[in-house]
């Protein structure tokens, strides 16, 4: 089986590696991420998604929480599954800085909910 995240974590892949672990590593998206300070944490061994394996789940967790120690604010957030937008199966966490008026919606914020307006008006005109 062919993982990319399985590379990086055993160095066979390029990566930006902000912060390592025994057991996990945080590394810069390659696209570069919705913001400067977005990284994904992931476990070096393989495990699909969070709901595979609790206890590497837990530590991967643990160790996204250490980041967002640091910051005043952030989003952390993974996904299971296709339809809930997982394209790499192998867990992953994205903690994303946030900063007030950053313009960066989520499906839940207000922000979405004002492009989703536009993007309809959009398409009504």
């Amino acid at each position: 089986m062919q993982c990319v995240f399985c590379d990086i974590a055993a160095g066979r892949a390029p990566a930006v590696v902000v912060r390592q672990w025994p057991d996990a590593l945080a590394v810069r998206p390659r696209s570069g991420g919705v913001n400067a300070g977005h990284v994904f944490v992931l476990p070096r061994v393989h495990v699909e998604d969070a709901g595979t394996d609790p206890e590497v789940t837990a530590a991967v967790m643990r160790r996204a929480a250490e980041l967002m120690a640091e910051l005043p604010a952030a989003n952390l957030i993974t996904s299971k599954g296709p339809e809930a937008t997982q394209s790499v199966f192998h867990l992953h966490v994205h903690v994303i800085p946030r900063q007030a008026d950053d313009g960066l919606p989520l499906p839940w914020t207000p922000q979405h909910a004002a492009r989703a307006a536009t993007a309809q008006n959009g398409a009504t005109s």
